[in-house]
């Protein structure tokens, strides 16, 4: 058996709502420890602009931040919790992996059913329009406490959008609903619909309206909003439906993220690719400003055996083999190339 090494979770940011679990609102600079996790053995962290949470190697489901809109599950609801605590709706269910959107959240247990919770106005968390007494349908704007969503499907993995949701099945399939373009650009879908041309899909990504899906054949397909290059077909052309992403089919992918309005792709190699909104440096081509339409390699990390990468807002976060992390972002114009 393994040795069993203990686990800490490091946050730091900025803190106005809660999000650094540190039970206060002020932001740090550098890592802090979250003192309140230290007692569990967390096995993974996700961190939203407003919120964050952690899953236990035993399933167990923590979330602290922002709440005004249900986005914890934390019933009754408060505006904002600055300390983890667990989601009481999901005891007993282990929960093995998670995503949060731009207020809703959704989590995946080891039978591979789904759950949703938080801002509900665009169908993000699946659940269907109301019939009112007038015989008119209205979707719940906020549902608070996690309820099962797509109910008919075998789930391997969730990943959340800023008012839709995308899930990946056993079989491969995705699946998505909610809300996938701007507001008002289209009409709002909650009942999952199958996305079509997707075939033994490996993995996805979801920035704020924009998809990636990487295929067990190292395929990398986008669609959605593309305002910025981030769908890394050359042009700000929107795509509906999946498009190959040709600038990396030569290359032997292994993991891929989305950022807000950018993404990133991780080849077997180690080397990172960046495309799509340049502002705040968070592509880490060593400006701050350039956006770029097609896939390029970050050459100032070469050298260096990255074995996962991630995405915020308007940052990007790379982790090397050795446990290193390097940061690629400008923040209070200190830097916008990659940094340890």
């Amino acid at each position: 058996m393994a040795p069993s090494f203990p686990t800490a979770v490091l946050a730091w940011g900025s803190g106005e709502d809660g999000q650094l679990g540190m039970d206060g609102y002020e932001e740090k600079d550098c890592a802090h420890c979250v003192a309140a996790l230290e007692p569990y053995d967390v096995s993974a962290i996700v961190a939203g602009s407003r919120n964050s949470l952690a899953i236990c190697a035993d399933g167990r489901l923590f979330t602290w931040g922002w709440n005004q809109r249900g986005t914890l599950g934390h019933p009754p609801e408060t505006k904002m919790e600055s300390s983890p605590s667990p989601v009481e709706a999901l005891a007993g269910i282990k929960i093995v992996q998670a995503a949060i959107g731009g207020w809703h959240c959704l989590a995946v247990d080891n039978k591979g059913r789904a759950y949703a919770w938080g801002g509900n106005e665009y169908g993000q968390c699946g659940e269907e329009a109301e019939r009112k007494e007038d015989g008119t349908r209205a979707l719940r704007r906020d549902i608070p406490t996690p309820q099962r969503c797509a109910t008919k499907l075998n789930v391997r993995q969730v990943a959340a959008g800023g008012t839709h949701s995308v899930v990946l099945t056993q079989e491969g399939h995705v699946w998505t609903w909610g809300q996938p373009w701007p507001p008002g650009d289209i009409k709002q879908i909650s009942t999952p619909v199958r996305v079509q041309g997707l075939e033994n899909v490996k993995m996805i990504a979801v920035g704020a309206f924009h998809n990636l899906a990487l295929t067990e054949d190292g395929i990398l397909w986008a669609w959605g909003n593309n305002e910025y290059g981030q769908l890394g077909t050359g042009d700000t052309q929107p795509r509906s439906q999946p498009i190959h992403v040709e600038g990396l089919s030569d290359l032997s992918l292994v993991d891929i993220a989305a950022g807000g309005w950018h993404s990133t792709a991780l080849t077997r190699e180690g080397e990172v690719y960046a495309w799509g909104r340049g502002e705040h440096g968070r592509l880490g081509f060593g400006d701050d400003k350039s956006s770029h339409m097609v896939p390029l390699k970050v050459d100032l990390l070469a050298g260096e055996d990255i074995i996962q990468v991630s995405c915020g807002g308007t940052h990007s976060v790379a982790l090397t083999r050795d446990g290193r992390m390097f940061s690629k972002s400008r923040i209070e114009g200190k830097t916008s190339i990659p940094f340890i």
